[in-house]
């Protein structure tokens, strides 16, 4: 029997490399999203957070099957997302770094009363209990409806191009 990732890669007709090398030309805002699962935080740096719904207002992310973090994300109940700022590129390296301590020194988290592992020094971000969550390729989808948003202050984004990370300022 044929994996989702299989029976998709057996039709795609596009090569991984050209994929992505694509994506790599399109700019992506940076997020980390961190979970727990009862069992310890699991958080990861992601450029797959979207906006899906309005109403009700709805994000989604997509996660690796492979990944360290897919089992906490499997079993949680709810997330949050931390939209970074141009200068927490070392925030974000940090959670896409395999193997890292990511909530050790100097990460400075502590929780929500509903439990969620939160990051100081995001200018933004939210809290989503999870709706659904779908095998796509190689990789999950995950739905979130959310709960609660907090935005601080005015930062310029950090974003993901071309193999690194940029800051995004308006054009003025």
């Amino acid at each position: 029997m044929l994996t989702a990732a299989a029976r998709t890669a057996a039709h795609a007709g596009v090569a991984p490399d050209d994929y992505r090398s694509l994506f790599r030309s399109h700019p992506a805002g940076v997020t980390v999203i961190c979970a727990d699962a009862g069992y310890g935080p699991a958080g990861f740096t992601a450029t797959s957070l979207a906006s899906v719904s309005l109403a009700p207002p709805l994000v989604s992310f997509a996660v690796a099957t492979v990944s360290s973090v897919w089992a906490t994300f499997a079993a949680a109940e709810s997330f949050t997302a931390h939209f970074l700022a141009a200068d927490q590129h070392d925030l974000a390296a940090r959670f896409a770094a395999r193997g890292a301590d990511r909530f050790g020194s100097p990460t400075a988290w502590s929780r929500l009363e509903t439990g969620e592992p939160v990051l100081h020094g995001a200018p933004a971000r939210l809290r989503a209990v999870v709706q659904d969550r779908f095998e796509v390729g190689d990789h999950h989808l995950v739905i979130g409806l959310v709960t609660d948003i907090e935005s601080d202050e005015d930062r310029d984004p950090l974003v993901y191009h071309a193999g690194g990370y940029c800051a995004a300022a308006p054009i003025r």
